[in-house]
């Protein structure tokens, strides 16, 4: 299979995607409040009156990750998260450490999608080979003659 084959911005992941989007989006949720902790506190000790406005920020962006893993079952779940993807992103210029941060959960974002549709794809094709399966060692049973 190919890289992008389980490359996609909108639509339904199914089960096992998921479950990885879900576990990367709020791992990252974490992370991003953990980053606001630092941009409110990095502000605070320079003085700057917008500290309060960092820390209500990267919380309702650690929110909307929250939110997104439970909400990946809506056809735009995704594209929410590759909009977060690209928030954490942002978030580098205010603590330019972010960048890592965000690089590497886009990173895992995309192994997510990619790996986690690899998986569904094998789950469906062994599902198919264990029902062919069951359906030839079915026992015959004879018709009644009346």
């Amino acid at each position: 299979m190919s890289l992008t084959s389980g490359l996609t911005f909108v639509g339904v992941p199914a089960k096992m995607t998921r479950r990885l989007l879900a576990v990367v989006i709020g791992s990252q949720a974490l992370v991003v409040f953990f980053g606001a902790l630092v941009a409110r506190a990095l502000a605070a000790t320079e003085g700057s009156h917008t500290s309060n406005s960092f820390l209500l920020i990267g919380s309702l962006l650690s929110l909307l990750c929250i939110l997104d893993a439970g909400l990946l079952r809506r056809p735009w779940g995704i594209t929410l998260g590759w909009v977060l993807q690209i928030a954490t992103l942002a978030c580098a210029f205010i603590v330019p450490v972010m960048l890592l941060v965000g690089l590497l959960f886009a990173a895992l974002w995309l192994t997510a999608l990619v790996q986690g549709y690899n998986m569904d794809q094998h789950t469906r094709a062994v599902d198919a080979k264990w029902r062919t399966a069951q359906e030839n060692s079915a026992p015959q049973t004879p018709g009644q003659d009346g």
